[in-house]
């Protein structure tokens, strides 16, 4: 298990919230990429990183937050812009990197999706009405069908969390459990092997 980094971001950003909210997702995400892999559906781990010198880290680094600077958040090779133990990608899976909210802004994630010939996302991660709720409203926004899994994402705030799944929900795509979204890709596993 990866301890908060007691001279890093993360420790700023516990002065403020409970992080601990947010190791609830790590089992749920384990298991759907666990899950994914088994199907062969291709698994992209998104990594949010700044450059050290933050000259990519636009107006929330700038302007909103200049103050994650100054505890090096998420800096290329920082502990906390790394992925966790419990995480890891393989060989295999695809890692692209991000300096906004969303994923698709600025990165090769969509060449990769267009590459894999993908019509539905399916989307894990911290923060909820963040990273997650941002990723899956912009894949909505270029015709993917885009699956929130509930239970594989979590927020500092169950409100937070709350509100944004039934907003997602009501317009932008469905919101699953894990369980819901592996009973598929499992029944897709047996199928792979024999044929």
């Amino acid at each position: 298990m990866k301890p908060l980094d007691p001279a890093g971001g993360l420790q700023a950003a516990a002065d403020q919230f409970d992080l601990a909210l947010l190791r609830r997702a790590i089992p749920h995400c384990k298991r759907l990429v666990e899950s994914a892999r088994r199907a062969g559906v291709p698994v992209i781990f998104v990594q949010y990183v700044y450059r050290s010198d933050y000259k990519d880290g636009g107006v929330l680094i700038q302007k909103i937050s200049p103050s994650r600077k100054d505890v090096g958040y998420i800096a290329e090779g920082s502990w906390d812009a790394d992925f966790i133990d419990e995480l890891k990608p393989l060989e295999s899976d695809f890692i692209v990197k991000k300096a906004r909210f969303s994923a698709f802004h600025a990165t090769t994630l969509e060449t990769v999706l267009r590459s894999l010939g993908a019509e539905t996302l399916v989307v894990c991660g911290v923060t909820t009405h963040v990273c997650v709720e941002t990723t899956a409203r912009d894949g909505h926004m270029r015709d993917y069908q885009v699956i929130i899994a509930s239970d594989a994402t979590d927020e500092v705030n169950e409100l937070w969390k709350q509100t944004a799944l039934a907003s997602f929900s009501a317009v932008f795509g469905w919101v699953l459990t894990v369980d819901e979204i592996t009973a598929v890709w499992d029944a897709i596993e047996p199928l792979r092997k024999a044929g």
